[in-house]
């Protein structure tokens, strides 16, 4: 199956590392050939550039290498020659090498160093270089080599996981050429665009292509935004800039979907009007603040719009308020639809997501809302989004037989009365599905709304998991009737394993 691989590239062949598939970005060289004899008039100059030789030449100097080294814990341990077959070792004897790693011998496990290569590019005099997060994670030393193969410590200002963005600074011995940004916001899929880079350690590397696609959804954050191109995008491209046709930068490579490892002419960068926000903050502060709303949102279907008496399937259905959060206090509520933020159109809970992180904490924001058929205006002060806490491991993991696997939330009153539910019931509408749960295996999907368990009306969220786990108890599927699309069906959910 495809997958998407991070670069954090050691160049085997070209720097002697060792290789690890992570996540990387560049882009594909391309060609346009000839033209179309149907055509009324010859396509203009300027839409077919003779090369892109001057560009390069400009900016090639704004494009640096990463070298980062890490201490990595061997989980192997080093052979006992005794106990190798004879022709292994003569063979490694002959050569003089010492003997692979391989686990379950003697030797107590070693620390050893590693070395990765990824790309940046320079963004201020001074010597700050944008980066990804991922090349440099966790980095014991860091170097970058610019200019004529000047190499120099580079010191860590701030990174940003959420974005996939790092800035570093060096102290530059000469003056340095800066990268300046564009506007990934005028990119139109089909415009020409240039990835500069070091992949597998090859310092100056050029690619052309041009714009696949924007706005791409990648499952890697909530801040998901990417621009795709058909760039050749391979290990040691991470980080380093995507040119536009007049030589800005308007993404930050970063990701490719390939089903090997190798460019397969679908790369993915971070575009420039994220980046330079981020950018800026990490570069003042060395942290990024983003707004937070207090509220948790679900996906409009065609179906919702016609229960919240809306004429399009755009926006964001509010379904649950945080207390004493920033939407509580605006006045919002459950079953409430977001439908402009902050002026904006919302198009759905994923853009509006952006949308707030995007805004300064304290900030108060107009929000237009679609409640009870009605449309209302609120002010909301945006709160600061805390950092999010780490996963526990202290707990006994659930066994994997008795994961139902459903986010469940209230069913907002309006929709139920739109979908004539049972006054006394209390729904809950399916937020997400774990893909290996036994609600998976049993066809659940997202959207679904729950009215009965075992033939009983719903009485909210939390009864489904004490029916979930009475039936597990007495070794027995759960009866679940749902609503899809309006349409009632009953759902049988069995353990798994």
């Amino acid at each position: 199956m495809p997958r998407i691989h991070a670069d954090l590239a050691a160049a085997q062949a070209a720097m002697a590392m060792p290789m690890k598939n992570t996540m990387t970005a560049a882009l594909i060289c391309g060609g346009l050939f000839g033209f179309s004899t149907y055509l009324a008039a010859p396509v203009a100059a300027r839409d077919v550039p003779g090369d892109f030789a001057g560009i390069v030449e400009e900016m090639s100097p704004a494009v640096v290498a990463i070298i980062v080294r890490r201490a990595v814990q061997d989980d192997e341990t080093q052979v006992d020659p005794d106990r190798l077959p004879p022709p292994l070792r003569e063979f490694f004897e002959r050569r003089g090498e010492t003997m692979p790693q391989m686990p379950g011998m003697q030797e107590p496990q070693r620390p050893r160093q590693t070395r990765a290569v990824g790309s940046g590019f320079f963004v201020s005099e001074d010597g700050y270089i944008v980066t990804n997060n991922h090349v440099i994670a966790d980095a014991d030393e860091i170097e970058v080599i610019y200019g004529d193969e000047e190499v120099r410590s580079a010191s860590l200002v701030g990174a940003d996981p959420a974005t996939d963005l790092a800035v570093l600074r060096i102290e530059p011995d000469m003056e340095v050429t800066v990268a300046p940004w564009g506007d990934s916001e005028a990119m139109q899929p089909g415009s020409w665009t240039i990835a500069i880079g070091s992949p597998f350690g090859l310092g100056g590397t050029v690619t052309i292509g041009v714009l696949s696609a924007r706005s791409r959804d990648i499952r890697t954050g909530p801040y998901d935004d990417y621009l795709q191109t058909d760039a050749a995008i391979n290990m040691g491209n991470s980080g380093g800039p995507l040119f536009n046709g007049a030589g800005e930068v308007i993404g930050v490579n970063t990701a490719i979907f390939s089903p090997t490892g190798a460019s397969v002419g679908i790369g993915f960068a971070v575009p420039s009007l994220t980046a330079m926000n981020v950018v800026d903050q990490l570069i003042e502060t060395g942290m990024v603040e983003r707004g937070f709303l207090g509220v948790r949102l679900q996906e409009m279907t065609p179906a919702l719009a016609r229960a919240f008496e809306i004429d399009d399937a755009q926006g964001a259905v509010v379904v649950s308020v945080e207390p004493e959060g920033p939407a509580d206090a605006g006045g919002l509520a459950t079953g409430d639809v977001i439908r402009r933020f902050a002026e904006e159109p919302v198009e759905d809970p994923r853009a509006l997501s952006r949308m707030v992180a995007d805004i300064s904490p304290g900030t108060e924001v107009p929000v237009l809302v679609r409640r009870d058929g009605e449309d209302l205006r609120k002010t909301i002060e945006i709160g600061l989004r805390e950092p999010a806490e780490p996963l526990r491991t202290d707990d006994e993991p659930e066994p994997e037989h008795e994961v139902l696997g459903l986010a469940l939330s209230p069913l907002p009153e309006v929709v139920q009365r739109q979908l004539a539910i049972d006054a006394e019931a209390q729904p809950a509408i399916v937020q997400r599905v774990r893909p290996a749960g036994a609600a998976a295996e049993a066809g659940i999907r997202q959207g679904d709304v729950i009215v009965q368990v075992d033939n009983r009306l719903l009485e909210g969220p939390g009864h489904v998991a004490s029916a979930w786990r009475d039936a597990l108890n007495e070794e027995r599927p759960l009866l679940l009737r749902v609503l899809r699309d309006g349409d009632p069906l009953f759902i049988a959910v069995e353990p798994i394993g």
